[in-house]
C-alpha cells in the first residue's frame, strides 16, 4: 500500500499505522511526532492509513498537536482528581488556546494545597506511561457504563437519537467520554503546571450547577514550562483588569452590577478621544452621523429576526408574554433602528451607496461567567455602521470598510497583531440562521471572492456567522492568549428583504440593495483594555488621558509653573500641574509610575530664563527649550499619532 508522508510516497505494510509509517520513513522525526494530518484531519499516531492518503507528521511546535497534547493532559488531570477525590463528578475538559482546563463538580471548592496535590499526582501518572486506548460503544452501553457520572449521562443522551456509536478513552483506571484524538500515551507530559481553580457554571448556564474549574498547562520540556510561567506573570501585570484599576482608568460597584464597568475620568478621556477621531475619520470617508433610540418595542426586533434568533442575548422590558402591554428591549445592536433612516423616504439608485455611522451604545445580556473587566460586558459602546448600496458597490465598498479598519487598528498599534477569520454558517444548525442554503451560498460566495481578490489571509470559523449573514472577524487576543473579535465587517442580503427596504434602480424597477454591517474600531471599552495591556499602560502620547505633567522644583516656583500650564491648555494640550509640596526626585517618580508621556520642569534657571526642562517617556531628557518650542515638538506627535 502506497502512502504519502511528509512529502514522499512510500510503501507500507496493510494494517500499518501512521506511526509505522513515520517512522519507516525517519525514525527521528517519527519519535517527534505527537499526531498527524491525514488528509487535512487530526488523527492519532495509531490510525491506519489508507491507500493513497496523505499524512503530515505534526509537533509541539504545530497549534493543532499542541492541542492534542493539552488534551492529553487533561485525561491526566481528570484522572489524578478521581484518585483524590473519588466522589468527584466528571463534566467535561476541553483543549484551549492556551493550555487546558477540566470541570468536576466536588463538595468544597479546589484549594492551593489540592492543586499541588493533584500535581503531584499528575506527575506520577505521566510516570506509569499509560497508554489511551479508543473504543465505541452504543448509546445504551455508554449510559451504562457512566452511570455513575450523570454530566456525561447528559452528553451522551443528546447522541442517543442519532444512532450513533459513543467514542471512549481508557487510560488505566480512567475511563472517559471522548472524541479524541490523543497522544499515543502519557509519557511524552514531562512538565505541568496547574495554574487556578474557579467555579464556572455548567454549559456556561448560570440557572445549573456550579462547577470546579481547574485550568492548566502542560510542555514537553520543563524549560519551556519555566518560560511560559515567566510570560504569565509578565502577562498579570500587563493585565487590564490589574493596571487598569491601578491607573484609575475604571472601576467596579456590586452595587452597579456585574459586566457594567464604570469609567473614571481618564478611562473616558481616552474613549472619548477615540470616538472623536473615528467620527471625524469617517466624516472625511463619506458617512452620514445618526443617532437613534437605545430601546425599541418588540415589534422591531420581531422584524429583524433579532427576537426570534437572539432574544436570549438581549434585556427585556416588560413580559414578552402579555399581549395587552407593550414589550421592550434594550438593543444590542443599531442596524434595525439605522435602517430606519433609511426606511425615511424612497430612494434611487443615484442615493446608493449611503453610508450610516453612529457611535452606539448597546446592551447584551452575557452570562455572569463570561465577564471579564473591560473586554466582556454587558454595556459597551462601538463604532458601528451600516451601508446600503446596490450589488455593483459590494466589492468597493467592501475594501473601503477593510481599509477602514485596518488604517484605524493599525493607527493605534494593534494591527500587526490582528488575525482574520472567515465566519460561515453552519448548515447543520439551521435554527440559528435565516434566509434559505442557497442564499448563503450566494452571499458566502460572493464574499470568499472579495476576499481572496483583496488578497485577505483568513481562517475559516464554521457557524460564526451572524444569523443574517457571513462576516470577516478582525480577531485579537489579550495577554492572557484568550481571543475575541475586536472588529467586524458583514455582508447582509437578507434583512433588506426583512425590512423590505428598496431602491429605484437605472430601469425604474424596485429592487433591493444590499447592507454591510461593520465597526472601524470595534468596541471602545475592549480597545481600551487591548491598549491598556499593549502598552503596560503608557498610552501613546496622542491618546494618553494626560500628555504633559508641569513639575515646579520648589513652591516658590509654583507661580511661573502656573503660567506655564496655562499656555499649555491654551494649547489643546491636556496638562496637569503637580502643586504639592514635595521634592522634585518624587513627584518626578510618581509621573514615571503614572505612565504620564512628557514632564516640564521648572526651576530657577528655567523661571528666570522663560524657559522649561522637559523630559520625554522615551527620550529622557529633552533638555531645556522655550515653551513655544516645547508645544511645537508635542504637537508634532499628537498630529501625527506616533506610538510615542
Amino acid at each position: 500500500m502506497q502512502v504519502k508522508i511528509n512529502g514522499q510516497m512510500i510503501e507500507t505494510e496493510a494494517g500499518a499505522s501512521v506511526f509505522d509509517a513515520a517512522f519507516a520513513l525517519d525514525p527521528a522525526v517519527a519519535r517527534e511526532a505527537l499526531c498527524a494530518d491525514v488528509n487535512g484531519e487530526v488523527r492519532e499516531l495509531t490510525y491506519v492509513p489508507s491507500e493513497g492518503d496523505v499524512i503530515t507528521t505534526l509537533t509541539f511546535g504545530d497549534e493543532r498537536a499542541r492541542k492534542v497534547f493539552w488534551h492529553t493532559t487533561s485525561h491526566v488531570l481528570a484522572q489524578a482528581v478521581k484518585r483524590l477525590f473519588p466522589e468527584a463528578k466528571l463534566a467535561i475538559g476541553p483543549a484551549i488556546d492556551t493550555g487546558f482546563y477540566y470541570d468536576f463538580e466536588v463538595e468544597k471548592p479546589f484549594t492551593a494545597e489540592d492543586l499541588q496535590k493533584i500535581t503531584a499526582e499528575m506527575k506520577k501518572i505521566v510516570k506509569e506511561r499509560l497508554k489511551l486506548e479508543r473504543f465505541e460503544l452504543s448509546a445504551e452501553e455508554a449510559k451504562e457504563l457512566m452511570k455513575e457520572e450523570p454530566y456525561k449521562l447528559e452528553l451522551i443522551e443528546e447522541h442517543a437519537g442519532k444512532g450513533e456509536k459513543i467514542s471512549f478513552y481508557r487510560q488505566g483506571d480512567l475511563t472517559d467520554l471522548c472524541a479524541g484524538p490523543h497522544l499515543f500515551d502519557v509519557s511524552k507530559i514531562k512538565a505541568i503546571a496547574l495554574l487556578s481553580a474557579t467555579g464556572a457554571y455548567w454549559r456556561g448556564d448560570s440557572n445549573k450547577t456550579m462547577l470546579q474549574r481547574i485550568y492548566g498547562v502542560s510542555f514537553l520540556k520543563a524549560a519551556d514550562l519555566e518560560a511560559h510561567l515567566a510570560q504569565l506573570e509578565e502577562a498579570r501585570k500587563r493585565d487590564h483588569n490589574k493596571l487598569g484599576r491601578e491607573l484609575e482608568y475604571f472601576t467596579t460597584s456590586d452595587v452597579v452590577g456585574q459586566g457594567l464597568p464604570i469609567l473614571l475620568p481618564k478611562g473616558a478621556k481616552v474613549i472619548q478621544t477615540l470616538q472623536r477621531w473615528i467620527e471625524d475619520e469617517e466624516e472625511k470617508r463619506g458617512y452620514l452621523l445618526t443617532k437613534t433610540p437605545l430601546m425599541a418595542k418588540s415589534d422591531l426586533y420581531k422584524i429583524s429576526g433579532h427576537w426570534d434568533h437572539y432574544l436570549d442575548g438581549m434585556f427585556v422590558l416588560g413580559d414578552p408574554n402579555d399581549e395587552t402591554k407593550e414589550c421592550f428591549a434594550m438593543r444590542p445592536m443599531t442596524c434595525p433602528f439605522q435602517y430606519q433612516v433609511y426606511l425615511n423616504r424612497m430612494r434611487s439608485y443615484r442615493d446608493l451607496p449611503m453610508r450610516l455611522g453612529e457611535t452606539s451604545t448597546l446592551f447584551r445580556n452575557e452570562d455572569s461567567g463570561e465577564m471579564h473587566g473591560l473586554i466582556r460586558v454587558r454595556q459597551f459602546t462601538i463604532s458601528e455602521g451600516h451601508l446600503v448600496l446596490r450589488p455593483d458597490q459590494l466589492e468597493e465598498e467592501f475594501k473601503g470598510c477593510l481599509e477602514l479598519a485596518k488604517y484605524c487598528l493599525d493607527t493605534v498599534g494593534m494591527l500587526e497583531d490582528c488575525t482574520f477569520r472567515f465566519s460561515q454558517w453552519d448548515p447543520n444548525n439551521r435554527e440559528k440562521y435565516i434566509g434559505t442554503p442557497e442564499q448563503w451560498d450566494e452571499a458566502q460566495g460572493i464574499m470568499g471572492k472579495i476576499l481572496d481578490d483583496l488578497g485577505v489571509e483568513y481562517t475559516i470559523g464554521i457557524d460564526e456567522a451572524a444569523f443574517y449573514g457571513p462576516k470577516l472577524d478582525i480577531q485579537y487576543k489579550n495577554v492572557f492568549g484568550k481571543e475575541d473579535t475586536i472588529v467586524t465587517i458583514q455582508v447582509d442580503q437578507l434583512l433588506a428583504e426583512q425590512f423590505d427596504m428598496t431602491y429605484i434602480d437605472q430601469n425604474g424597477q424596485k429592487v433591493r440593495p444590499y447592507i454591510i454591517h461593520r465597526t472601524s474600531l470595534g468596541c471602545y471599552e475592549r480597545t481600551l483594555a487591548y491598549l491598556i495591556e499593549k502598552y503596560a499602560g503608557a498610552l501613546p502620547t496622542w491618546m494618553a488621558p494626560t500628555q504633559v505633567r508641569v513639575l515646579p522644583i520648589s513652591e516658590k516656583f509654583m507661580d511661573k509653573a502656573g503660567e506655564v500650564y496655562q499656555q499649555l491648555r491654551a494649547a489643546g494640550l491636556r496638562v496637569e500641574l503637580d502643586e504639592r509640596n514635595e521634592k522634585i526626585g518624587y513627584k518626578i517618580r510618581e509621573a514615571q509610575m503614572q505612565k504620564i508621556p512628557y514632564m516640564v520642569i521648572i526651576g530657577e534657571k528655567e523661571a528666570e530664563s522663560g524657559t522649561v526642562s522637559a523630559r520625554g517617556r522615551h527620550d529622557g531628557d529633552l533638555g531645556s527649550m522655550p515653551v513655544a518650542d516645547f508645544i511645537s515638538l508635542i504637537k508634532e506627535v499628537i498630529d501625527t499619532k506616533t506610538k510615542k
